[in-house]
């Protein structure tokens, strides 16, 4: 996991294996349309990532959850021809730990109803889970718990109320609960906003002049303040960094970045290009190779929550309509419809993907063909 393509050419091309970039865009939109589906089988919907969402069915008769989990399966398939694996549970975790069981066991054909389970066969499911694959345990207090002869999420289970808080905190008290069949971890049904946005990539190519460098730290700051909009979040501080190859040891070396704190806090991307490029400027040194760069947007608060200078606050809302106005129109036609003229045009430092797969729901150019 994680080896640069380049070390590992000659294997794959040897043993025939494909290889694919990642294809963000794509799994985006797939997971967007796989969360519209799932939300409409009950309002109690918490998005945990890109490919995975806990359900609430609470005003649901027990019996029918099975079935009920059968169905979804069935129509996120026939829309969207994806497989999903369905856990289903009295709890968030042994939710979590009824759909690793669905992908190990394809018997179960999808679904893993576990909510009309005796206390018997419960406990034989859960000596069978390692403790260190309990949702919420982590390495570290999986190895503190295996040195004290906790094997599995049953050892756990069974272990004193008050000695898992003194070792583990409430958080801890909440995953031993949990694997109980008590809940106790709620359901998040609204999206946290980030505390802090990056946006960065590799480059296509060595990039050695300051300008191409400014198109690329232009183009993450444009991403990265989409962001923070969509969140409805502004910022007081950027970072900017740059580096070199550092899987060729043989070359120069060179890798840095810096953080400033604005003097107001802002999502218009015009002003945070301006701060994003000083801070390149500052950072850049001539004769080296640069493989990446990115920007890292922190000190993320509530655009409401934040008291402007009095003078300026016209200019604000007047730029925070400039913004939505774009924002509308990339979105309403496609990415970069309207783009900074400092993100440069051609590009040809981007990212090459030779193996991403095509953006099949997303791009004209890019649609499904089938020979007839």
């Amino acid at each position: 996991m994680g080896v640069p393509y380049f070390k590992v050419k000659d294997i794959i091309e040897q043993n025939k294996i494909f290889v694919y970039s990642s294809n963000y865009t794509l799994y985006g939109d797939l997971s967007e349309r796989v969360m519209n589906i799932l939300s409409g089988y009950t309002p109690n919907i918490e998005y945990y990532s890109i490919d995975e969402a806990f359900l609430s069915f609470d005003k649901i008769y027990m019996e029918s959850l099975g079935e009920y989990g059968k169905e979804i399966r069935k129509k996120v398939f026939k829309n969207l021809g994806l497989p999903v694996s369905v856990g289903i549970a009295r709890t968030k975790t042994l939710a979590k730990i009824a759909n690793e069981f669905v992908k190990k066991n394809s018997k179960l054909e999808g679904v893993f109803d576990t909510t009309r389970f005796t206390d018997e066969r419960m406990s034989r499911l859960l000596k069978q889970v390692p403790i260190h694959d309990v949702w919420g345990i982590g390495s570290q207090y999986g190895k503190m718990l295996m040195s004290m002869r906790v094997y599995s999420a049953y050892d756990f289970s069974i272990m004193p109320e008050l000695w898992v808080k003194q070792k583990m905190g409430i958080v801890g008290l909440r995953t031993c609960m949990e694997l109980r069949q008590k809940p106790c971890i709620r359901l998040e049904e609204i999206v946290k906003a980030k505390k802090g946005i990056m946006s960065s990539r590799s480059f296509g190519r060595y990039v050695t002049e300051l300008n191409e460098l400014e198109e690329s730290v232009s183009q993450y700051t444009t991403r990265a303040s989409e962001k923070l909009r969509a969140q409805k979040s502004i910022c007081r501080s950027i970072n900017v960094f740059i580096q070199t190859n550092h899987h060729k040891i043989h070359e120069k070396q060179y890798s840095t970045g810096r953080t400033i704190t604005l003097q107001e806090p802002t999502s218009y991307t015009p002003e945070l290009i301006k701060e994003a490029l000083y801070i390149l400027r500052k950072i850049f040194r001539k004769g080296y190779k640069f493989i990446k760069a990115g920007v890292y947007l922190s000190d993320i608060y509530p655009e409401e929550n934040i008291q402007l200078n009095m003078y300026r606050n016209t200019e604000h809302n007047k730029l925070k309509s400039v913004m939505k106005a774009i924002d509308g129109l990339n979105h309403e036609w496609g990415r970069d419809t309207i783009k900074f003229a400092s993100s440069g045009i051609e590009q040809d430092w981007k990212m090459k993907m030779c193996f991403r797969s095509n953006r099949y729901t997303t791009n004209w150019n890019e649609l499904m063909t089938v020979n007839v």
